[in-house]
């Protein structure tokens, strides 16, 4: 339901707290004293029939006899009482309720969790927990927590499946003066989890960032849409916990082995434009940046110390961590030569020397800041009997103070003074004016970072990708009859022959093994190889053996037709005798592809119980699991994706040129990739996919071993793609075209990331009235972020559909739709180009859009039009819009399509 009746739990004017105590030391006690600590303006009732007054508030007997339905509820009940009090509080209104108790069970047919659930759902009612620490909102005053320490008010919001996080969270935000905008732990997640808080924060003013602890996922293609959706508003961090959990050990193909759990969720996460943190300590240090800093671009930091020692362990962590060091500018050099001694680095680290005083510090500050080549400056100061630590800290403040009022995008200052008593002493002096203070070097660098990598992120969510080649036309269809052959045959492990078509079918290069079911068929098979080729390779064919070389059921370099035979018969005699229980179909043969630069690699497709289908790219070969140099993606992938998922590897490296070794086609392996991708998006059939290796080199690649696992699959999304995709796929079902009141046609279709380049010359040939009447303002200045987020959209969430030219391709209109998180209502808008106005393309776009809300499912389709409109106007009324008018705009006009009914089509 995703933020449905959210605004009772954040917003709400009434609380109840079911199970209140006058006991000291009662959990209802505890609470009830959080709630009244933390200032809460609404009305509080607390409830419970064994009293008639808690601590001066009058106490209900039961809900029944509340003077109204609270917004909000608590419970902290015993647990057979939960799913009574749930259906109860349903019935009288309230539409919330924080769940502190634990122990119902899991979510499985008769347990209390269940009953919980199903008495809340006929009422919409949204639960947190249960097991939950409870709920802070610091801006409203409202803790309805157990956790010990009060919250200060901020822009920060935390959810959390530990309770324990959340405390000790609180604890370190009080000592640094860092408030949060919301604290919620999720306990158990039965209903509002992290894919529902992430559309509630992404949308929330007062908060400036998320941070997520996470323990598991629920529902991944909400929390990934929810996820990149407020990874684009702000920034996430995120901490995962249980990173080492133990791989399947009995992986049938090298890429399931190599697809552990951890590194999924870690692909789902950059995929999702989000910080990943490691341990509590990084996201404490993540925290203190983004309490104070706010996200900024560029990448090289300038370090200013009077220990050169700690500006050295500065710089290993930042190159560590795959961070820049400034290169100074020589004026900048110049600069500082006039107010540093001699002796100082003459480089950065700007090392002011050990006797360096308050004064020393804020003149070099200054033309560190002025400095061309930096984009932020680390301040670090080691006590000595020479200076004051104090006063530096002050001067380093008032600095700061002085270039921020002077420049509105200042430079961000990251501080560290070293020593307790300084460091405490600095605290007091940085945190009024949010200037980050670090107790360690490393610990500051990392804050620094940690904001580039955000910056870096939300560049790599807005990049447009290179087009694909367009002589890439799959043929879907040819693949999914073979498929479907070979489970109507009962195969799980598709043969060679149904790889070949398959892999055929989707413009993938591969040595297709010719099968023997003899030694002597094996022999003649080898003659024909052997005429084009120095030599073959043969393999044991058998439907219970997937490692072939595991039980020597590999031979190369045969090199005649005899010593085939010879070493099929072998072959077969040696596997049925070590593995009796294991079926021998035969042998295959290919030949011995003669490309000596070429890199072993490995690709392949996974299906990870909750994320769904996989890529994996890395090196290849027998070795693969011990090597280990590999990287995943979650689909769908385009160019630039493919790019990244490479250059995630130590491979990556190889395949360019280096001494004598020619560059390996790298966009040859990128496009297979983008292939392997669509072909998991196109037939959800296809489980898992090895091809080990694929040979790449100048010349492009080859396939020259591969396995394919299959299993039914009846399910489709409403798209009709593969359901088990976290990431919506290009929904390449609704391409087709539009005819148009002349009888021509254009083509309609999905809009795709490469269409950036389509839009400045769209744009060229719409009016300055014509962009009025749509963005209700001048035409919109048309930047890379503007126009990224008009064509790299969530299909899961919305769909924009582009009307071309067929024989130019030029853009000639476009229509939009985006649904609100609960997925059913969204907003429409529509452009064409005004010189092709009258054409009927407008009415064939709006029927086009409508057409796809129906079908998947929305219950309403609304807009807001200018008055002056009237051609929108007209046409909305034809197509069954309602008309209202905008009370606190007169000049708006309300447009509203309700979709339950039946399509007056």
């Amino acid at each position: 339901m995703s933020i449905r009746n959210l605004d009772k739990i954040f917003l709400p004017r009434s609380i109840a707290l079911i199970g209140a105590s006058g006991r000291k030391g009662a959990l209802g006690h505890i609470v009830l004293t959080k709630l009244r600590e933390a200032g809460f303006k609404g009305e509080i009732w607390p409830v419970n029939p064994g009293y008639e007054e808690i601590s001066g508030l009058t106490c209900f007997k039961n809900i029944a006899a509340l003077p109204g339905a609270p917004d909000l509820a608590i419970i902290a009940t015993p647990a057979p009482t939960v799913p009574g009090l749930i259906g109860e509080l349903g019935e009288a209104g309230t539409r919330a309720a924080v769940v502190i108790t634990a122990g119902l069970g899991a979510n499985e047919e008769g347990t209390l969790k269940r009953q919980m659930l199903e008495a809340a759902r006929p009422h919409l009612m949204r639960i947190i927990g249960p097991n939950t620490l409870g709920l802070i909102v610091p801006p409203i005053g409202l803790n309805a927590s157990f956790a010990d320490t009060p919250v200060a008010s901020g822009d920060l919001a935390l959810i959390s499946q530990s309770g324990a996080v959340i405390a000790t969270m609180a604890d370190w935000a009080n000592s640094r003066n860092v408030g949060f905008s919301s604290m919620v732990s999720l306990g158990d997640m039965s209903d509002v989890d992290f894919g529902d808080l992430l559309d509630w924060f992404a949308a929330d003013t007062r908060t400036r960032a998320i941070l997520l602890y996470v323990e598991s996922i629920t529902h991944p293609q909400k929390f990934m849409s929810a996820a990149r959706s407020a990874a684009r508003a702000k920034p996430v961090i995120v901490i995962k916990s249980g990173r080492h959990e133990e791989a399947a050990k009995a992986a049938a193909s090298h890429t399931g082995a190599l697809a552990g759990s951890d590194a999924v969720y870690d692909a789902a996460f950059r995929r999702a434009g989000l910080l990943r943190v490691f341990d509590l300590d990084e996201l404490f240090s993540a925290t203190e940046t983004l309490g104070h800093v706010q996200p900024f671009r560029g990448d090289r930091l300038s370090v200013l110390t009077n220990g050169g020692g700690t500006g050295v362990l500065a710089v290993d962590t930042l190159a560590d961590l795959g961070g820049k060091l400034a290169k100074l500018d020589e004026n900048t050099l110049k600069a500082l030569d006039g107010v540093l001694p001699a002796t100082w680095s003459r480089a950065n680290p700007v090392d002011i020397i050990g006797d360096a005083d308050e004064h020393r510090y804020s003149a070099s500050l200054d033309h560190l800041l002025a400095d061309k080549n930096t984009d932020a400056v680390l301040v670090m100061n080691c006590p000595t009997a020479l200076a004051s630590s104090e006063k530096t800290a002050k001067a380093v403040a008032d600095a700061i103070g002085a270039y921020r009022k002077a420049h509105p995008r200042a430079k961000p200052v990251f501080t560290c003074w070293l020593g307790g008593a300084a460091e405490e002493k600095a605290r007091g002096i940085f945190e009024p004016l949010h200037i980050p203070n670090f107790s360690t070097p490393g610990d500051a660098v990392r804050g620094f970072v940690y904001l580039t990598r955000y910056a870096a992120a939300q560049d790599a969510l807005i990049r447009m990708p290179p087009s694909l080649p367009g002589d890439f036309k799959p043929d879907k269809q040819r693949a999914q009859k073979r498929v479907q052959r070979a489970l109507a045959e009962g195969k799980k492990w598709l043969d060679s022959g149904d790889i070949s078509e398959i892999f055929a079918a989707y413009d993938i290069p591969y040595v297709a093994p010719r099968f023997a079911a003899t030694p002597e068929e094996a022999g003649k098979a080898a003659r024909d190889l052997l005429q084009d080729h120095k030599a073959c390779a043969l393999k044991i064919v058998s439907p219970d053996i997937q490692h072939k070389s595991d039980v020597g059921g590999v031979k190369l370099n045969i090199t005649s037709a005899k010593a085939a035979e010879e070493c099929a018969r072998q072959m077969m005699e040696d596997i049925s005798a070590a593995y009796p229980g294991k079926r021998i179909e035969g042998v295959s043969l290919e030949p011995l592809i003669d490309r000596p630069a070429a890199r072993e690699l490995i690709l392949g497709l996974a299906d990870d119980k909750l994320f769904g289908p996989v890529v994996l790219f890395g090196q290849g070969g027998t070795a693969v699991e011990v090597i280990s140099d590999k990287a995943l993606a979650l689909p769908p992938l385009d160019l630039t994706l493919a790019h990244d998922l490479i250059e995630q590897t130590r491979v990556a490296k190889l395949l360019k040129s280096y001494r004598a070794q020619a560059a390996a086609d790298i966009g040859a392996v990128a496009l297979t990739l983008v292939k392997i991708s669509q072909l998991a998006a196109d037939i959800p059939e296809i489980r898992e996919l090895d091809i080990n290796p694929l040979l790449a080199d100048e010349e492009g690649v080859i396939a020259l071993d591969a396995r394919m696992h299959v299993a039914e699959e009846k399910r489709r999304d409403r798209h009709g793609g593969n359901p088990r995709f976290a990431v919506h796929p290009y929904p390449s079902e609704w391409e087709g075209e539009l005819e148009l009141l002349d009888g021509s046609k254009v083509i309609a279709r999905p809009v795709r990331p490469e269409d950036e380049v389509l839009y400045q010359e769209f744009f060229d040939h719409v009016t300055p009235d014509d962009a009025r009447l749509r963005f209700f303002s001048p035409k919109p200045e048309l930047s890379h972020k503007l126009i990224a987020r008009f064509t790299q959209i969530d299909y899961n969430r919305a769909m924009a559909f582009v009307a071309l030219d067929p024989e130019t391709g030029a853009l000639l209109g476009v229509v939009r739709l985006h649904a609100d998180a609960n997925g059913e209502v969204a907003e429409y808008a529509i452009l064409v180009r005004s010189t092709i106005k009258g054409k009927g393309l407008g009415w064939a776009l709006m029927t086009l859009i409508i057409d796809y809300a129906r079908k998947t499912g929305l219950k309403k389709v609304y807009g807001d039009v200018l008055r002056a409109n009237t051609v929108m106007l007209r046409m909305c009324g034809d197509l069954g819009f309602a008309q209202s008018f905008d009370t606190d705009d007169p000049a708006i006009v309300h447009v509203e399509l309700d979709l339950t009914g039946e399509n007056p089509a």
